[in-house]
Parts: structure tokens; sequence; C-alpha cells
């Protein structure tokens, strides 16, 4: 019981909980039995003894959980840093990148001593808007982990038509980014409406769909695919790409993570908040290397479906 205290409580509390077992060992056991009176000298010693183990017992176990605490202040204080540097770094980049092209084309805007021509004008918009979707990108990133970590976001269920969801997303997707990726989904009809969160839904998608954009060459193919069985909804999104380092798919998940060697950009934290958004709707997601070549991400939320069947009218 002293060395427990010790793990639980301060000081004092634990040296209170040594002496009062040396008195309730003396009041049972030492004779005479229920008393605190203690007959021979050598009793006197072995209840000295005793007091003076637990008492060092207490001290050493109350050293050692001070010692255990401030080795875990430090290691959070370096993993903090180690954040922090992180943050600091993948931002620095992939904030100022937009911003600088921002500025830029807006300052020769200004400054052309002529009118810019209809070409021209268009290039310097066009540059502008995929600056400012990127730049939007990031920070609403910043946000959704900073939403997800403290709690704010709950998803909020209705009813929702998954293929009209997916292709709802690609063409976001494809009006954003203006370089050359081939999104192929070949819609499941049998799949019903399910009751999800689709704002987390999208975002799930959106988010795998980038990631597979980043890190896959020009012109890539990403393969989208969806069906629903036994109560859970399941869509996968592939890539053609070089796929994961095997000893790599363990922390790609984690916040802040970019692959060893990457190319410049992302802050990492994409495929954080997919798993976070993926989570806090009960499911599970997995990453694997198809053995054709490229990654394939598979998601899996339990989702209640509707026996209503969809018409289509012409």
């Amino acid at each position: 019981m002293v060395s427990v205290s010790a793990m639980l409580f301060d000081i004092v509390p634990v040296l209170i909980a040594a002496l009062l077992s040396a008195l309730i060992w003396n009041y049972f056991f030492i004779p005479p039995v229920r008393t605190f009176h203690i007959g021979t000298p050598e009793d006197v010693l072995m209840f000295l003894m005793y007091f003076v183990i637990a008492f060092i017992n207490a001290v050493l176990s109350f050293k050692i959980r001070e010692i255990e605490h401030k080795v875990r202040d430090k290691e959070e204080k370096e993993n903090t840093l180690k954040l922090y540097d992180t943050l600091l770094n993948s931002l620095s980049h992939e904030l100022r990148t937009p911003i600088a092209a921002i500025i830029g084309a807006v300052d020769i805007l200004e400054n052309q001593a002529a009118p810019p021509s209809i070409i021209n004008q268009n290039e310097l918009i066009d540059e502008i808007k995929i600056a400012s979707l990127r730049l939007n990108e990031q920070v609403e990133n910043l946000l959704s982990m900073n939403r997800l970590e403290s709690g704010i976001l709950k998803p909020v269920l209705d009813w929702v038509d998954i293929n009209d969801l997916i292709f709802s997303v690609i063409k976001k997707y494809t009006t954003h980014h203006s370089e050359a990726l081939n999104i192929i989904f070949n819609p499941d009809e049998k799949v019903p409406l399910i009751k999800v969160d689709a704002v987390f839904v999208e975002q799930i998608l959106y988010n795998l769909i980038r990631n597979a954009h980043v890190h896959t060459p020009s012109k890539s193919t990403v393969r989208i695919a969806a069906s629903y069985l036994d109560e859970f909804i399941r869509f996968s999104v592939a890539d053609n790409g070089k796929g994961f380092p095997t000893e790599e798919i363990k922390f790609v998940f984690d916040k802040f993570y970019r692959l060893k060697g990457a190319a410049t950009g992302g802050t990492g934290l994409g495929l954080s908040i997919v798993k976070g958004f993926v989570e806090a709707l009960n499911g599970h997601i997995t990453l694997e290397n198809q053995s054709s070549g490229g990654a394939l991400f598979t998601v899996v939320l339990p989702a209640e479906s509707s026996t209503l069947n969809l018409v289509t009218y012409e």
C-alpha cells in the first residue's frame, strides 16, 4: 500500500501511510498484540527496521515517479518542438509559395506600362486563382485538424447518394486543379441511399484524390470505386504511381508526416485529416501497395441504408 500510495499521491500522504503501516503492524502482530506497547528490545528493533524500510520504500517510489514524470514531460516537450519545427517548415513553404504567386501576379497587373493582352491577363488571373485555391486548401486542412482534435466537429448524418457525391467531389477537384489528372469512376447502381455525413465523406475523398495527385507523375490515373455490403459502405481510391515504401506505410496517417525524399509540397496533414474524419464516422482506413503498382486506400464506414429504390426519370 505504501508503494501504491507513492505512485498516486504526494510525499506527505505517502509518509503518513508508511507511519500508519508500521503502527498497524505493531498493534496487530508485535506482542503484546492489540496494544502499542513493545515487549522486547528485539521487537523494538524489528519495529524500527520496518518503519525505516517502509519510509525508504515510500521515498524511493515517490522519487521514481517524479523522475518518470520529468522524462515524460521532456519527451512531450521534444515532440512538441519537433511538431512545431515540422509545421513551421511546411507552412513556411506551403503558405509562402501561393502568397508570393498572388502578390507577383497582382504586381504585374498593376505595374505594366501598357494594358496587358487578353491572353496574358487570363494567364495571370488563372495563376492567382490556382494559388488562392492552394492557399485555401492548406488553411482548410489546418482548421479541420484543429476542429478534429478539439472535438468541435461532430458528424451530422443524412441520406446521401454516394455515387452523386463522388461525381461532385471529382468535379470540384478537376475544377480547382488544372493540372492533368485522369480520374476514373464507374458507379455501382446497386448502391442504395446511405445515411452518412456528406461533408465528412467529401473531405475524405477530396484529400485522398489530392494525395494521389501530389505523389504520382503527371497525367497519372486515379480510380475510385464504391460498394455497399452488410450495412457498410466501402470505397477505394487507387493510383498507378510508385506506391509507398513498405516501412513507411504505418506512419503515413501521422500528423505532419512526410515521406522520406518526397518532393516539396504538402504539410503532411492530408492523410491524418482523412483518418480523423474516418474515425469520427466510426470507420477505418487501410493503405496497401498494389501488385500492379501504385497505392490503394480503402475506407470502410458503417452506414444505414434506405429500402427505397432509386428511380431515374428521362
